[in-house]
């Protein structure tokens, strides 16, 4: 009997990881990186309760894909052995390659390289230094092997990455409207022509994930005090990448220190190995405690800015459905120039106008079918005799402007 370690989670109970490959993956360094790297980014500046990390998350996802590979075996589709310990593989480190506070970094140190692309870079190093132990679970992350389902339990419509982050985040955020019944819908998927369906019985359970997954974007990934603390964040880090493009002295870890004085697009990361060394020393705590030392510079830009993030000094935030106007962003700056007294130019790193568009259900990526007792399929959109399932597939733009807050306002 293959021995197995047991690990307690607040959401799930009990997660049983057999050692062999899978637990020496949760024993990986580049695992255990996770557990600095906090899930939901900012988030918790809304939601104080938000603080768990990716580590939970990506046990998480381990724990349904071990549900879904069960019940999939159940309803007599043959997986092999090897292919579910690849596929288990696969989703502990589909995540592996994010950078402190998500997405923050692509937009500001590391442009033009997205997680996932980073991720993959990780297997394969994990792999090499392993004697090719990933190598089904590397064609499977990449939608390279030919049973495709399993690529889509991993990154799909209905993945075990979105049904734990839904079901955690709700968790610790006390959204109880993003509690969504992950055990259901596991138990209702199925397979028909190596395509992932659900059966007819779970389109009640999938009418409420796709409803619990537009309220938690919204209401949490989105909230507007996080989308202004990350605007805040994102522009503490560009002022600190001018100053030592100035080749001004900054407080930095080494990690940080070679992305804030190298310019290092998609390029230069996918060829020069330094930079997924370094990348791979950065966490969440990198980050905070640049921003202490920043709070103290001498440079007025930077100091605020890192003050305003570790006081909880956020910037105000106004969403609206049409875009913003030059002539309200242009009094905003000058407000701000006079205020801190700094120039019109300085002023910019105070007033954005991010533009964010979201869609919950997108059929023309990957459609949930719906299986039927007879065989047949039909797309949620279509099955569904809820109004506003067909709607989620419509984009949603939203027009945010994020601005320092001038101290005789509120």
């Amino acid at each position: 009997m293959q021995e197995i370690k047991i690990i307690s989670d607040p959401v799930f109970g009990f997660i049983n990881i057999p050692r062999g490959l899978l637990y020496d993956i949760v024993k990986h360094p580049l695992f255990q990186r996770l557990n600095r790297i906090r899930q939901v980014g900012l988030s918790s500046v809304v939601y104080p309760g938000a603080q768990h990390t990716r580590f939970q998350h990506s046990l998480g996802a381990f724990y349904l894909m071990s549900e879904a590979i069960a019940s999939l075996r159940s309803k007599g589709h043959f997986i092999f052995d090897s292919e579910a310990e690849a596929v288990k593989a696969a989703i502990l480190l589909h995540d592996v390659g994010h950078g402190p506070f998500s997405h923050v970094l692509e937009d500001t140190l590391v442009k033009g390289v997205s997680h996932e692309e980073i991720s993959l870079m990780l297997m394969e190093r994990i792999n090499e230094e392993n004697n090719g132990c990933l190598n089904l679970a590397i064609r499977i992350f990449k939608d390279e092997y030919h049973k495709r389902f399993l690529h889509q339990l991993v990154s799909g419509q209905l993945d075990m990455d979105r049904l734990d982050y839904l079901r955690r985040d709700s968790f610790y955020t006390g959204v109880t409207e993003g509690n969504i019944g992950s055990a259901r819908i596991i138990k209702m998927l199925n397979v028909k022509d190596d395509h992932l369906v659900v059966d007819a019985k779970g389109i009640y359970s999938i009418e409420n994930f796709l409803t619990a997954r537009r309220l938690m974007y919204w209401q949490v990934y989105l909230h507007r005090t996080s989308v202004g603390y990350e605007e805040m964040l994102t522009s503490a880090l560009r002022r600190a990448k001018e100053l030592a493009c100035r080749n001004e002295e900054l407080f930095a870890s080494p990690a940080l220190a070679f992305f804030l004085y190298n310019n290092i697009g998609k390029e230069e990361f996918m060829n020069d190995p330094r930079c997924l060394d370094h990348f791979i020393c950065l966490d969440d705590n990198d980050i905070w405690t640049s921003l202490k030392v920043w709070s103290h510079h001498p440079d007025k830009v930077l100091s605020t800015l890192s003050q305003g993030m570790i006081d909880r000094r956020l910037f105000r935030v106004e969403i609206h459905n049409e875009p913003i106007c030059e002539e309200r962003k242009k009094e905003l700056l000058l407000q701000t120039s006079t205020e801190l007294g700094i120039s019109l130019s300085e002023a910019n790193y105070f007033v954005s106008t991010p533009r964010i568009e979201k869609n919950m259900y997108d059929p023309a990526d990957d459609s949930i079918e719906i299986l039927y007792g007879d065989g047949t399929t039909k797309n949620i959109a279509e099955a569904s005799d809820m109004f506003n399932i067909s709607l989620l597939s419509r984009m949603i733009k939203k027009y945010y402007i994020c601005y320092y807050r001038l101290q005789d306002k509120t």
